[in-house]
């Protein structure tokens, strides 16, 4: 009984969006063409937003190369000049920094594509990654967060780590911080329903 309700309600709104083209003038015809066909604006903000990605991909590969390179020069080449392991470790941090901004916009650029301009057929296949396919402007914020989320926390271990301690109270500070951190990742978590 409810599939006859339905299949007569998708009947009425045929009706009416038979009746509107009917109605409508060349001059309204003509500007929803264009109005629709603008869209394909969007295409400068996908490709934009993707060569921004692949750039910041290749700046932190290269981070980690030189990071490669002045651990075989410390190791290797015996060159005590400089502390490898903070040097290392802050260069690594800074990398998966520009990882995930780069995630950012190439997720940025692959759901405003999905969304505005056409769905990707092989992301939809079997193979396709589910992080990627995008439905709704919603799904993308919540997507897009949850990585800027992410790229705030290692940024602030990054600033932990180059930061100078003076005194018990800014260890008291930086403990507080780190709670207060955890328990906003916690929450976050908790409210994806992971």
């Amino acid at each position: 009984m409810a599939h006859i309700e339905e299949k007569h309600e998708i009947s009425d709104i045929e009706k009416v969006i038979e009746a509107d083209k009917k109605n409508s003038s060349m001059l309204e015809t003509v500007f929803e063409g264009i109005l629709w066909r603008s869209r394909f604006f969007v295409i400068l903000a996908v490709i934009s937003s993707l060569l921004a990605s692949i750039v910041l991909f290749i700046i932190g590969s290269l981070d980690v190369l030189d990071v490669l390179a002045k651990t075989w020069n410390y190791y290797i080449l015996h060159d005590h000049s400089y502390d490898l392991h903070a040097k290392a470790v802050g260069e690594i941090i800074g990398a998966i920094d520009l990882y995930l901004i780069a995630v950012v916009l190439f997720i940025f650029s692959f759901g405003i594509y999905e969304l505005f301009i056409s769905i990707v057929d092989e992301a939809e296949s079997e193979s396709g990654s589910k992080i990627l396919q995008i439905h709704s402007l919603d799904e993308l914020k919540d997507k897009i967060a949850k990585v800027i989320i992410m790229v705030l926390v290692v940024r602030y271990f990054q600033m932990v780590l180059e930061m100078p301690f003076n005194g018990a109270l800014e260890m008291l500070y930086l403990a507080v911080s780190i709670l207060g951190l955890s328990l906003a990742l916690y929450f976050l978590h908790k409210g994806g329903g992971h």
